[in-house]
C-alpha cells in the first residue's frame, strides 16, 4: 500500500513547517504498517518562502499558477503515485492517531474515502460556534471538512477531483460525487471523530466577526453561488496570513 499525502499551501510560510512536521511525524504509522508514503506540497502561486520551507522538509513540491484551492489540490494529486490519497491543509496537525485509525479503515476495505471533525487553535466564541456547528453537520451529513480529506486514488480520478468551477465548498461538491460513487460501490464515506484534527483558527484573527458573518450570510442569500466567485471568496484568497 502506498499513501500520498498532498499538502496545498498558498503563502504559508509562517505555519507550513510546522505542519508538515507533523505529517510526518504521523506518518510513522504507514511504515509501522510496512506501507510506504509521499509527501506532496502544491505551491499555489505563492509569493513568499512557501515552495523553499517545503524542499527543506524533503517534500515534493509542484507549482499551481492559477490561486484555487481545487486546483492546488488537483495539481498535487496529478503528481502523486500512492494507492490512496490524503489531503491535507497547510495549518493543520494530524495526529498519529488520527493516521492510525485512517489505516485501519483503508485496511477494512469498506470505505471509499472520508474526513474527520476539526479542533480549532483559536478560542473565539465565533470560531468555536462555528466549528462546533461544521462538526455536527459534518457527522450527520457525512461532509468532509476540506482540511483532511482521505480517498482511495481510484475513485478520486473515476470522479474527476475538485470542480474547478467552485474557489470555496468544493469540498462539499467533491463529498456529494463521491458519495454517489460509493453507493454504487456499495461501500462507504466516513467522518472520523475519535481524533479531531488539529487546524488553526486564524481567521477568527485576521478577520472581524462582521466580515466572517456577511461572508456565511452572502453565500446562503445566493445559494451557495458566491462560493464561485475568487471576489466574493477572499477569505481564502486575499493573501491575510
Amino acid at each position: 500500500m502506498r499513501i500520498s499525502i498532498i499538502v496545498p499551501a498558498f503563502n504559508e510560510e509562517r505555519l507550513l513547517a510546522g505542519s508538515l512536521a507533523a505529517i510526518q511525524t504521523a506518518s510513522a504509522v504507514f511504515a509501522d504498517r510496512g506501507w510506504t508514503s509521499e509527501l506532496i506540497v502544491c505551491d499555489n502561486n505563492s509569493t513568499d518562502h512557501t515552495a523553499d520551507i517545503a524542499r527543506a522538509a524533503g517534500a515534493h513540491v509542484v507549482f499551481e499558477p492559477v490561486n484555487q484551492i481545487a486546483r492546488a489540490r488537483n495539481t498535487g494529486a496529478a503528481a502523486a503515485t500512492g494507492d490512496w490519497l490524503l489531503f491535507i491543509d497547510a495549518d493543520s496537525h494530524p495526529d498519529p492517531a488520527l493516521f492510525a485509525e485512517v489505516a485501519q479503515r483503508i485496511d477494512s476495505g469498506r470505505v471509499l474515502g472520508g474526513g474527520v471533525t476539526i479542533r480549532l487553535d483559536n478560542v473565539r466564541w465565533l470560531a468555536r460556534k462555528i466549528a462546533a456547528m461544521w462538526n455536527l453537520a459534518s457527522r450527520i451529513g457525512k461532509l468532509m471538512a476540506g482540511s483532511f480529506i482521505f480517498v482511495e486514488a481510484a475513485a478520486f480520478r473515476a470522479i474527476g477531483g475538485f470542480s474547478h468551477e467552485w474557489y470555496a465548498g468544493e469540498e462539499l461538491e467533491f463529498c456529494r460525487r463521491l458519495k454517489k460513487l460509493a453507493r454504487e460501490k456499495k461501500r462507504h464515506v466516513i467522518i472520523l471523530h475519535r481524533h479531531p484534527l488539529g487546524t488553526s483558527g486564524r481567521k477568527a484573527d485576521l478577520y472581524t466577526p462582521w466580515e466572517t458573518l456577511w461572508m456565511l450570510a452572502r453565500v446562503v442569500i445566493t445559494g451557495g453561488r458566491s462560493l464561485r466567485s475568487p471576489q466574493t471568496t477572499h477569505l481564502w484568497y486575499d493573501g491575510r496570513r
